[in-house]
């Protein structure tokens, strides 16, 4: 049990889970709240969502693991787990099973808010993931923002669903407000940017940790075709735009002193000690380091949230 739950990188599905049922009770719930409306996706078909995008997610790690088996064997042999403890006919078989779950709850749901053609996002995302793993990964920058992209649709995919229900039970009502749920989608909106910009520091961070067994199977990822300094200063360029990114949101458009402190004390300094540790890295591990760091501060990012539901309920 213990190998399977790190072969579908249970910590990664369950920062999903989270992220998910925050921004439904953290950021659209308070802001319906102010019109006195209330959620329109029940509880229920909400949970087939998560499991949906966790589904999904799972057998994407799976399918990339199987493919990764011989640069996994070099860059870090202790958590290989396809080919070793898990034979890889079964690695497939377990493929197909997480894959048809999540799309079927994906095609459900997408009946279920009458908008049948966004079944198809669930179906693309699991051939984006096939071919992310066969292909996509061993290209310049291509796989890199393959992943941003995906993680940044997390959150977007909560305000895809509850929308549709939204305007078709509010929507006459907002017209004459002369309103609409714009509020909403800006609000998660900001969470994607920040989600894709972490994201796009880690999987360049993890490419120069896996250098080696990269370049022994003539991958082209950044660090083999730019050099090692080169892809350190693609990183600090992510690091800084993040950084601007979140100078300008509060100045811009929240001006709290919460969040300044918020950001302050768990993103802009992290972010600032990562960039110190991608500068004096010199090793794998030193590399690996800087990439967990990145993973708690996307985490922080997240529970910004909790903060941002005060400040929803204070200011609208």
């Amino acid at each position: 049990m213990i190998n399977f739950l790190r072969l579908i990188r249970y910590k990664n599905l369950l920062i999903i889970i989270l992220t998910q049922y925050l921004m439904r009770w953290s950021i659209i719930k308070p802001i319906l709240e102010v019109y006195n409306f209330k959620l329109q996706f029940s509880e229920l078909n909400f949970l087939f969502l998560v499991l949906a995008t966790v589904f999904i997610t799972a057998a994407g790690y799976v399918i990339n693991d199987y493919f990764d088996t011989k640069t996994d064997l070099v860059n870090r042999p202790d958590t290989v787990i396809v080919g070793r403890v898990l034979n890889r006919r079964w690695a497939i078989l377990l493929h197909v099973i997480l894959n048809t779950i999540g799309i079927s709850l994906g095609v459900y749901i997408s009946f279920y808010i009458g908008i049948p053609l966004l079944s198809i996002v669930f179906v693309l995302i699991t051939g984006i993931l096939w071919f992310y793993s066969t292909t996509y990964k061993r290209q310049l920058l291509i796989g890199n923002i393959i992943v941003a992209i995906l993680t940044a649709l997390v959150p977007l995919m909560v305000v895809l669903f509850e929308i549709p229900l939204l305007n078709k039970e509010y929507g006459l009502l907002m017209h004459e407000m002369r309103t609409n749920f714009v509020h909403i989608i800006l609000w998660v909106s900001a969470f994607s940017l920040f989600a894709f910009l972490l994201t796009m520091i880690r999987e360049i961070i993890k490419d120069v940790e896996d250098f080696e067994g990269d370049s022994a199977y003539g991958r082209k990822t950044m660090p083999i075709v730019l050099g090692v300094l080169n892809t350190k200063i693609v990183i600090t360029t992510f690091i800084i735009t993040t950084l601007f990114s979140l100078l300008y949101l509060n100045f811009r458009f929240l001006n709290d002193l919460f969040t300044l402190i918020y950001f302050i004390v768990f993103l802009i300094i992290p972010l600032l000690f990562l960039l110190y540790k991608i500068f004096v890295a010199n090793n794998k591990k030193d590399y690996h380091r800087a990439s967990n760091l990145s993973k708690l501060i996307m985490l922080a990012g997240i529970l910004y949230s909790l903060v941002a539901n005060y400040i929803i309920l204070q200011n609208f």
